[in-house]
């Protein structure tokens, strides 16, 4: 009785490992929860903290185990990956933020002050970091975090396994492809009314500079392309903040899109 008692124990220890890597991984590549700001020991005890939580309903629902250490190691290998891979999906949504900033900045004027964003550890465009904090608020407006719970952790457990990335490779990696597709797509939406714009700005001043050679065009091309963008923006603001809305609530459909299309083979 005892002898089954422990091993009873090392199983869900093992388990509860299982689950840890695949939260900790996912926690470590997702938006804002990825940043250096948040201590490593926060990101840490969270991850145990959820994964405590919903060890009961894992082992519920039957977590096959492997009889020898090679392929238990292996398992933890592929839960890492599969994190990792549901982080980075998150994070292609955040970045389309990111690169449509970079789309208007330098027509803007903007294109040589560049500022560390803390989230994305890199330095970006001003405007680029203006958007990825408005992006931010919008992800916790929408609830962002109970969404990334929802499925990012607790549908991920219950949809795929660390076997189903050898056998969906190829689902992935097409799935991967049209994720960079569509991440300049979402870029392009967003930032194309400024964009737009301020390429009329350009041709304009390409015009009067024809027209009136006397004028010191260079000198009042860059308050004028500033101060055209920024009105567009300001009147813009409502129809990005419904475009920002969209992009995130169609990442989060095509992520669970993702887990059954996995679950059910790639197809």
């Amino acid at each position: 009785m005892r002898n089954f008692r422990v091993i009873n124990s090392l199983i869900n220890f093992q388990l509860l490992l299982i689950i840890l890597c695949r939260v900790l991984a996912m926690v470590e590549t997702a938006p804002l929860f990825s940043s250096n700001a948040i201590p490593q020991i926060a990101k840490i005890g969270f991850s145990l903290f959820v994964s405590i939580v919903i060890f009961p309903w894992v082992n519920s629902q039957g977590y096959t185990m492997p009889g020898n250490v090679v392929d238990f190691f292996l398992l933890v290998i592929g839960e890492v990956f599969l994190g990792i891979l549901l982080g980075f999906f998150l994070q292609i949504i955040f970045a389309a933020f990111q690169v449509a900033g970079q789309f208007f900045s330098l027509q803007m004027g903007f294109g040589a002050s560049q500022v560390f964003d803390p989230l994305a550890q890199i330095q970006i465009p001003l405007m680029g970091q203006f958007l990825n904090i408005m992006a931010m608020f919008v992800f916790l407006n929408i609830a962002g975090f109970q969404k990334f719970m929802l499925i990012g952790i607790y549908r991920s457990f219950q949809a795929v396994k660390a076997i189903d990335l050898v056998t969906n490779t190829n689902y992935l990696l097409s799935l991967f492809i049209r994720s960079l597709g569509g991440l300049f797509e979402n870029a392009m939406t967003i930032a194309f009314p400024i964009l737009g714009t301020l390429l009329l700005v350009s041709v304009t001043m390409g015009l009067l500079a024809k027209a009136a050679p006397q004028m010191n065009l260079l000198m009042m091309g860059f308050p004028i392309a500033i101060g055209t963008a920024f009105a567009v923006l300001i009147m813009a603001m409502p129809f990005i903040v419904s475009a920002f809305i969209r992009i995130m609530e169609t990442g989060f459909e095509n992520i669970a899109d993702i887990l059954n299309n996995m679950q059910g083979g790639g197809g």
